[in-house]
């Protein structure tokens, strides 16, 4: 079958009705998300776009401190070998300059706006244009096909017609701001509530840019014949805070959920999954795993550290591929996520339970020192077998890791 891969950076997870939220209308996503199986708890193992691509192209976990022998094949060449054509459409560069970027049969670069101002209409935005430039590709595209599409998306610029924040606004509320800038800022211990609405305001608008702009490609792949044989992938790179833990934007990229929770939604031409909810635990490493399973020639997926085909979760077969994955950040900042707990090491440790505290805004790390410990000893260990290149012999989690505390 064909696969279309859309990957839009600095979409956050809440945002996104099909993931709880309740106050911005998706009704396009929320229409994938019905045909689709919905990944509860996916995370990226990295803000770094550099070793976020390694995972989803070569496999190769973020917190592997070395590369990939040169043999691994990437997921285009593997899919070439298949013969399957591939394309690459971006308009972010640091993806674009990827060494594996090299090995699909065609890129298609497209330029970000120069001076970024919101837009008179949703066709004049750069979200639209990106969207058309892929609609446009997928007309000719010789079957199968891999399309790899990763946009800027909300990282970039917020283009929406003004039309799409005041539809956030209510009367007696101050007017939403008008710059298409976006915001990366630090804010205040008391922050100004007026402040982060109106960011808030702009933010959903340009969510609701996206929707609509899905809603074309939705519509253009359920006309075409093409369409009916094509796997649809929709994840995103990386959250956006938005005043959570007082961070709006990039800022330092923390490694809380708002960051590194991000949807995963697939669409299987013959309905696999459909209607189906996983709360498995799920890195980027799983999807080049996943699409080499499903649409590979019969080989086996090349060995990975960590990545495992999320397959047998779609065909109903497991519930879990693991009780446990890991996040490296800037500098020396890590985390770790079990089914009960979220630990965020960076300096002193942070602790959350989950996933009752989906936010992490309390932290119980004085109150749960023994679970600190303990979890700090398994990253050690994790981090320890990735260097060896084999976490097979993991020892399990204990129940307090996995249950929590009673």
């Amino acid at each position: 079958m064909n696969v279309i891969c859309l990957v839009v950076d600095r979409l956050h997870c809440g945002h996104v009705g099909a993931y709880g939220n309740s106050w911005i209308e998706t009704p396009e996503m929320d229409r994938l998300a019905s045909r689709s199986i919905v990944f509860d708890q996916a995370l990226i193992d990295s803000p770094r776009l550099e070793l976020l691509y390694r995972s989803y192209w070569r496999g190769w976990h973020a917190m592997c401190p070395h590369e990939p022998p040169e043999d691994r094949p990437t997921l285009p060449t593997m899919f070439r070998d298949a013969g399957i054509g591939t394309a690459l459409l971006t308009d972010e560069r640091a993806v674009a300059g990827r060494r594996a970027a090299e090995d699909f049969d065609e890129l298609i670069e497209i330029d970000p706006p120069e001076q970024p101002q919101t837009a008179g209409e949703i066709d004049e935005t750069h979200l639209a244009k990106c969207f058309a430039q892929a609609i446009s590709w997928l007309t000719s595209a010789p079957r199968p096909f891999l399309l790899w599409c990763h946009l800027a998306g909300m990282g970039t610029v917020w283009d929406a017609p003004p039309a799409f924040r005041h539809a956030y606004w209510d009367e007696g509320e101050p007017d939403p701001p008008t710059s298409a800038d976006v915001p990366d800022v630090m804010l205040s211990e008391d922050p100004d509530p007026d402040e982060v609405l109106g960011i808030a305001q702009s933010y959903a608008g340009q969510v609701s840019l996206l929707d609509a702009c899905l809603g074309a490609l939705l519509e253009f792949l359920d006309a075409t014949p093409a369409g009916k044989e094509t796997l649809l992938v929709l994840t995103g790179a990386r959250g956006f805070p938005l005043g959570e833990h007082r961070r709006v934007g990039t800022c330092d990229d923390a490694l809380y959920g708002e960051l590194v929770h991000v949807p995963l939604v697939m669409q299987f031409p013959d309905g696999l999954g459909a209607m189906v909810r996983s709360r498995a635990l799920v890195e980027p490493a799983d999807l080049w795993a996943t699409l080499w399973d499903c649409c590979g020639t019969g080989d086996h997926v090349p060995r990975s550290p960590t990545a495992g085909s999320l397959m047998p979760i779609i065909q109903g077969e497991r519930i879990a591929l693991r009780d446990r994955l890991c996040i490296v950040g800037q500098r020396h900042e890590r985390a770790m996520r079990t089914p009960a707990w979220y630990l965020r090491a960076c300096g002193e440790m942070e602790l959350f339970a989950k996933p009752d505290d989906r936010y992490e805004v309390n932290n119980v790390a004085d109150r749960c020192r023994d679970v600190v410990e303990c979890l700090e000893d398994t990253m050690a260990r994790y981090e320890q077998m990735l260097r060896s290149g084999d976490i097979s012999d993991l020892p399990p989690l204990s129940d307090v890791l996995l249950n929590g505390l009673e």
